[in-house]
């Protein structure tokens, strides 16, 4: 890569993001051969801790350094989401700013909250406090939620597949949604009996798919309606600001900087983002089409979100980008488009690190 300074558009991890191989990454990262920034980067961890502390909960220190990861703690929804957050900010906040000019901010699903905070839309103590609610809030809901894919093996759409898909939508009005569009894949979430019939009828693909999200309710989705309803009444309006960057949401609506109705910012977080569908397939090309960035950088933790963004691109043909051979061949070029925090060459391309 050049030294000349490249504009970046960047990308949250959601859900799930935060498993058994992301051991030890936060305090890693802050360990980085980074000195510029890595007393910011503890100062943000231990701000992160304190507060967490006042809320009763484990801190990310103590749950992120743990000798082995146990599912029952690390994947307790609000440890998970609080360790998704610090994970990506502190990732945000070690992109090297004399190589890149971030553009916009974007996320998927709970991806949102670390792109809200990563914008400066909230500071640390109400980001922390704010995502370990909203895990609360929503981890009690009902139904459940799993993902199908919608695109060939080469990362084409296949339309048996968006038809079988469209078919069992069709086949439980009011009780399975589209909750995410996730590239080339379809998360969709509703009661339990309808998640089980759909996944029952739907043909197997892979040996894997249809997969059911353990652990995960009908997420953006109107099972979510009182999560909502909780959340508006414990975060004002007041608590909101205006991003310094675009941000990106998951209906593909740009926010601009520095000016924002905090109503309706707060109103999208908490209502529509809780209840409706997350367009990440969406958000993705609105911003590379508005925005143009010279590349995409994928926060941790995990590296999980370059699949999906990449099937995003194919489906626009972004640049003639058409198949997952494709996208490879361009990734093995000297300077990748796609930049992946979770991965360590990648990763160091992005800080300027040594790792």
């Amino acid at each position: 890569m050049t030294t000349e300074r490249k504009t970046a558009l960047v990308v949250c991890p959601g859900r799930g993001t935060y498993n058994k191989p992301e051991l030890g990454s936060i305090t890693g990262s802050i360990s980085e051969r980074l000195p510029e920034k890595s007393q910011t980067l503890a100062d943000v961890v231990r701000k992160i801790d304190d507060v967490r502390s006042q809320m009763g909960q484990p801190t990310v220190s103590e749950l992120d350094q743990a000798p082995l990861f146990k599912t029952s703690l690390h994947q307790k929804p609000e440890n998970a989401a609080a360790l998704i957050y610090a994970g990506g900010y502190l990732d945000y906040l070690a992109i090297d700013e004399s190589r890149f000019e971030v553009v916009g901010i974007t996320g998927n699903s709970m991806g949102w909250y670390t792109a809200m905070a990563s914008a400066g839309c909230w500071d640390i103590e109400t980001s922390t406090k704010l995502v370990t609610n909203m895990a609360q809030l929503t981890a009690g809901g009902e139904g459940a939620q799993f993902i199908y894919p919608i695109v060939d093996a080469d990362w084409r759409p296949h339309q048996g597949y968006i038809d079988a898909v469209n078919a069992q939508l069709a086949r439980f009005p009011g009780e399975l949604k589209m909750s995410i569009r996730y590239g080339g894949y379809a998360v969709l979430a509703g009661s339990e009996e309808a998640c089980t019939e759909a996944v029952r009828a739907l043909p197997r693909v892979d040996d894997r798919f249809p997969m059911i999200l353990p652990g995960h309710a009908a997420f953006h989705t109107h099972f979510m309606n009182q999560a909502s309803e909780q959340a508006l009444e414990l975060w004002p309006s007041a608590a909101f600001r205006a991003p310094q960057v675009p941000l990106i949401d998951g209906r593909g609506h740009i926010w601009s900087p520095y000016v924002v109705n905090q109503t309706a910012l707060q109103h999208y977080t908490l209502g529509h983002q809780v209840t409706q569908t997350y367009d990440f397939t969406k958000a993705i090309q609105t911003a590379v089409k508005e925005l143009v960035p010279d590349h995409i950088i994928l926060l941790g933790p995990g590296a999980g979100l370059g699949g999906a963004v990449a099937q995003a691109l194919i489906e626009m043909n972004w640049q003639g980008l058409n198949s997952k051979a494709e996208f490879t061949a361009r990734q093995q070029a000297q300077a990748p488009y796609v930049l992946a925090m979770g991965l360590p060459e990648q990763r160091a391309l992005v800080t300027g690190s040594q790792t």
